[in-house]
């Protein structure tokens, strides 16, 4: 059911893949980080006025869809669906965007004994700046704010081919870009929060669920303490 908001109400996409679908976190306990934003926003005096809606799908891609039974994940694009999941909600302000991780590590990361992407279908870090370029414009075009965020460490998948140095290396460059480039309405440093310090490639053990490709319950609410607020004013 959808109902008329006021011109001084927020409603905020959280638009990415399985770390914003929640994966890792309890199951049925709504520990993934949109729905710990939502908790910490009713704590706030403005709170009230800022809605969270979760369009984490797993396994999505910048630039590819993702229709592989073995990796779970049965979506399209980010490209093509931005505009469905995010942009068309009404109310819409502002988009959260988490995406880019399967883009890099997918490709010739095989599961089940078939791979998630093709081998050759290696991306450089130009190719997903150019999709968030894209993306930052659609937003812009519709008046809606476009927050950044960093792609999280995976080494220690236990995927054959899931993880490489190049593919850690377009990872840094992605983010840099991210973090350097000025393009978002704002900038979220996951990385910087879930990484381990001594291992950057890696998640900090205290945040990282069995997979250490995903959040624990503790990692997503780290992820979420660290967000300013003040982006959705």
């Amino acid at each position: 059911m959808l109902v008329p908001a006021q011109p001084s109400q927020r409603l905020v996409v959280a638009f990415g893949d399985s770390v914003t679908d929640g994966d890792g976190s309890t199951v049925d306990a709504d520990h993934n980080w949109p729905s710990d934003l939502i908790r910490r926003l009713g704590k706030m005096p403005e709170g009230s006025k800022v809605a969270v809606i979760n369009e984490g799908i797993v396994g999505n891609r910048l630039l590819n869809d993702c229709f592989i039974a073995s990796a779970g994940c049965f979506g399209v694009s980010a490209l093509a669906r931005f505009d469905r999941d995010a942009l068309a909600m009404p109310g819409v302000t502002h988009v959260v965007l988490l995406e880019g991780v399967n883009d890099i590590s997918f490709p010739g990361a095989k599961l089940g004994g078939s791979y998630l992407a093709d081998p050759s279908d290696v991306r450089a870090p130009e190719d997903l700046i150019e999709a968030y370029r894209q993306l930052i414009s659609r937003a812009h075009a519709h008046g809606i704010k476009l927050i950044g965020v960093t792609i999280t460490p995976f080494e220690g998948v236990d995927i054959p081919g899931y993880y490489s140095e190049s593919k850690e290396a377009t990872r840094q460059a992605v983010n840099k870009w991210i973090r350097t480039s000025g393009s978002f309405d704002g900038v979220i440093d996951f990385d910087a929060v879930l990484r381990d310090p001594d291992h950057p490639s890696r998640l900090l053990p205290k945040f990282a669920s069995k997979d250490h490709l995903h959040p624990n319950d503790a990692g997503y609410q780290a992820m979420v303490d660290a967000i300013d607020l003040a982006f959705f004013k």
